[in-house]
């Protein structure tokens, strides 16, 4: 090969060496958030859409005492129905009243098979456990099986389950049971 002729063959290569690299360059610029560095998905906590990795639903809320108890959530709405071992045989969401208990410990006190509800909603398995303003609060499902949100007009206490969720928490709560109340 002449002098001439590497001279080109050399520009070339290094031309082409040139706009592979920027070809890369470009590539790398475009790679989206959610992928990491070497080509693997990432999370950003800031990414549009993504999901923190879900609570197991049994988990019992910490706080929340010891021992066999039925714990409340105010702010989940739910309830966990726990056993002697610290763990959750049943949980469930329920509709809450529109006066709630304080945070605390609290008894079973009184329990009725069917009752008309303080919202004039014929309610099974009644399970009574606190007073917030006067006013009884306790475990209850409609006999019609509604869940309907309270009128913030009235003061109710009725904390609302489905029917069958009420019948395993009538099982579980008998008199004297520890109810335990958190945020």
């Amino acid at each position: 090969m002449s002098r001439s002729s590497s001279g080109i063959v050399a520009g070339l290569t290094a031309a082409a060496i040139a706009g592979v690299a920027f070809l890369a360059y470009q590539a790398s610029a475009s790679v989206p958030d959610t992928l990491g560095k070497n080509g693997t998905p990432s999370v950003s906590p800031t990414a549009s859409g993504s999901a923190a990795p879900k609570k197991d639903p049994l988990t019992v809320p910490v706080a929340s005492g010891t021992g066999e108890r039925v714990v409340y959530g105010l702010k989940e709405r739910r309830v966990w129905l726990v056993d002697k071992t610290d763990r959750a045989t049943r949980t469930f969401p329920v509709v809450p009243s529109t006066l709630n208990p304080a945070p605390g410990t609290y008894t079973v006190s009184s329990r009725s098979a069917q009752v008309q509800g303080s919202d004039g909603v014929l309610v099974e398995h009644v399970i009574r456990f606190a007073k917030a303003e006067g006013v009884t609060v306790g475990f209850s499902a409609a006999v019609d099986g509604s869940l309907p949100t309270p009128n913030p007009q009235l003061k109710t206490g009725g904390v609302r389950m489905k029917r069958a969720d009420g019948a395993a928490l009538w099982t579980f709560a008998t008199i004297n049971s520890t109810v335990v109340v958190v945020p």
